[in-house]
This record gives C-alpha cells, sequence and structure tokens, in this order.
C-alpha cells in the first residue's frame, strides 16, 4: 500500500508517499481500506513537532478516516469485511490502515465516506464542548469565531441543532457568506475595530452567553469582554498560532467562566464518552435535526499543499482527502 510518511518533522511540504507493506489485525482491530481522511489544524502542527503530543517517527500522519473494512480479527464479532465504517485512528492518510474495532462506527446509509471523513473530531468537540462542558441550553446566544473553517462549520451545525443562536464571526464576505450558509443566523466582521460594538447590537447590550474559540490569539479577549454575567468562554483550540494571556481580572468582573474543551484528552482519559457522543450525533442525523456542512475534497496526493493550506488558514470548510 501507499502511505504519507513523517520521518522528520517539519514542514507539510517535506511530507513523502512510500510503499508499505499492508497491515494486519491483531485480534481486536480491523484492517479499513480507506476511502477519505480528514483534515484538521492538528495534523499540520503534528508533522511539525509543533503539538504537545509528538508521535514516535517515522509515522503516517492523518487521524480521521472513513472506508470499507477490508480485514477482522480474530476476536471481532460486531464489523464484518466489507462493512462501511468511520472514526479516528493514527494513519489515516494511507491505502489502508489497522483501527481498535471498538473504535469503529459504522457509517450511516444517508452519509457519504467524504462527509463521515470530516465528522468525527469536529462535530464530537462540538457537543462536548456546547453539551458537556458550555451547558448550553436552547435559547442561548453564541459566539463561534474562525467560524467558516471545519471545525467553526461544525459547531454551528450542533449548536443550532441544540437550539441556539449563533453569531459567526469570520474575516471576509466568503467567510461570512459559508458561516451564515451553515446555519449561523447572524455573522460578525472580526476585522473590524468596532467589531465589539456590532456584538452589543446584535444582543441589545445584554452580551454573549457562549463563546466557541478555536481561534485563540487577540481575539479571545475581546470576545470573553463580550460575555455576559455567567456567559462561558469554551477553549477549543489556538489556531491563530498564539496562546492568549488573558487577565483573571475578565472573568472576576465579567462573573464568567473559562472553560477548557480538549475533546481528545477527555477521550484518553474516558474512552467511553466518545461512543455516547456519536451516537447522540448519528442518531440526530438520522432524525433529520443536523445537517453536517458540506466538505471539500481533494486528492490523497495533494495531502501537503492541504496541509499547508490549513495552517495558513486559507481554507473555508471542512478538508477531506480522497483515495482513488
Amino acid at each position: 500500500m501507499k502511505a504519507a510518511v513523517v520521518e522528520a518533522f517539519g514542514p507539510p511540504e517535506d511530507l513523502t508517499f512510500k510503499d508499505m507493506p499492508d497491515p494486519v489485525p491483531g485480534p481486536h482491530d480491523v484492517v479499513v481500506n480507506v476511502t477519505a481522511a480528514g483534515v484538521g489544524f492538528v495534523d499540520g502542527l503534528l508533522v511539525q513537532g509543533l503539538y504537545q503530543v509528538k508521535p514516535p517517527l517515522p509515522y503516517v500522519p492523518g487521524n480521521e478516516f472513513a472506508g470499507v473494512v477490508s480485514a477482522v480479527g480474530d476476536k471481532v464479532t460486531h464489523l464484518a469485511v466489507g462493512q462501511r465504517v468511520m472514526g479516528t485512528a493514527p494513519g489515516a492518510y494511507a491505502d489502508k490502515l489497522v483501527a481498535p474495532a471498538m473504535g469503529c462506527i459504522p457509517t450511516p446509509d444517508g452519509l457519504s465516506d467524504e462527509l463521515a471523513a470530516g465528522f468525527a473530531i469536529s462535530y464530537a468537540t462540538a457537543i462536548y464542548a456546547w453539551r458537556d462542558c458550555g451547558k448550553a441550553h436552547a435559547g442561548e446566544t453564541a459566539l463561534v469565531l474562525g467560524a467558516a473553517g471545519g471545525v467553526g462549520q461544525a459547531a454551528i451545525a450542533v449548536a443550532k441543532t441544540m437550539g441556539l443562536r449563533v453569531i459567526a464571526a469570520a474575516s471576509t464576505d466568503a467567510k461570512r457568506e459559508a458561516a451564515i450558509a451553515a446555519g449561523a443566523d447572524e455573522a460578525v466582521d472580526y476585522t473590524q475595530d468596532n467589531w465589539r460594538d456590532a456584538l452589543k447590537t446584535l444582543t441589545k447590550e445584554t452580551g454573549l452567553d457562549l463563546v466557541y474559540d478555536p481561534v485563540g490569539g487577540t481575539l479571545a479577549e475581546a470576545a470573553m469582554r463580550s460575555l455576559s454575567p455567567g456567559g462561558r468562554h469554551l477553549v477549543v483550540g489556538f489556531a491563530a498560532g498564539d496562546i492568549p494571556k488573558v487577565g483573571l481580572n475578565i472573568p472576576l468582573l465579567k462573573r464568567c467562566s473559562i472553560v477548557g474543551a480538549d475533546w481528545g484528552g477527555e477521550v484518553r482519559a474516558n474512552p467511553a464518552v466518545a461512543m455516547e457522543q456519536f451516537g447522540t450525533l448519528l442518531g440526530w442525523i438520522g432524525d433529520g435535526k443536523l445537517i453536517p456542512a458540506p466538505v471539500i475534497t481533494r486528492p490523497m496526493a495533494d495531502l501537503p499543499q492541504a496541509l499547508r493550506d490549513q495552517l495558513d488558514r486559507k481554507l473555508v470548510g471542512k478538508l477531506v482527502m480522497v483515495n482513488g
């Protein structure tokens, strides 16, 4: 099989594709023929060695996949060869990967492999952040930073399913239009000096109940200052590159909370929560309550440039690499 290989941490342009032996499943594993693999901001950090977790070298990057089971371990009873599955496992940027069978989710008939491959991390993070960390409830007003990217669009879709009013923050007309198309109720241009005034107008001076922040940088403090008393600032990531240093006088005077929403850390500590979250999300899809945002696709051979575009925040929507 062919796979992208990181032999030394460095820019994504250094990625090479190599022939590797076909994987063999362990007793509790399956081999999946990968048809599509999601691209996330973390993937670009990992190949550079800039993420808080560094995989041992060499390694095959990619963490989100969809495909077809091609082999099963002798202890696996709930999955079969030929079955469509989706999930998260290391090594997704390849023709095939080995994944723990208990971490593979049967792909619903109404979900394409492309949508399935871009679903797991962004949507599970969204439900974890809104529901489990933010205790969000219907009728509240939420601001989504980085709203036009894959993470932001997933956050919008889940928030709307939960009955929230969503204000999207994005830097260009095209990105704001994409956020509205993904379900946001209103959008603001955070590049304007007076963008907090726009939030005041939209909230009728009452402030925001929640902020979904996968961006960090200079936007974090401004967004936090726009919270209402009792508001919650959900820290999801730092796509801007800078980890903000916010004075603790702000949550004191605003009487608001800063809540970390690290889905990966939660799943590593409590693996069972992921299956409950996916069950809820896929149930919403089956009921027609949750409509995943469309994804954009590129061939797997374009992976180095795709990771660069993701890191440079040039993408609108979720990017998925496809094999074949």
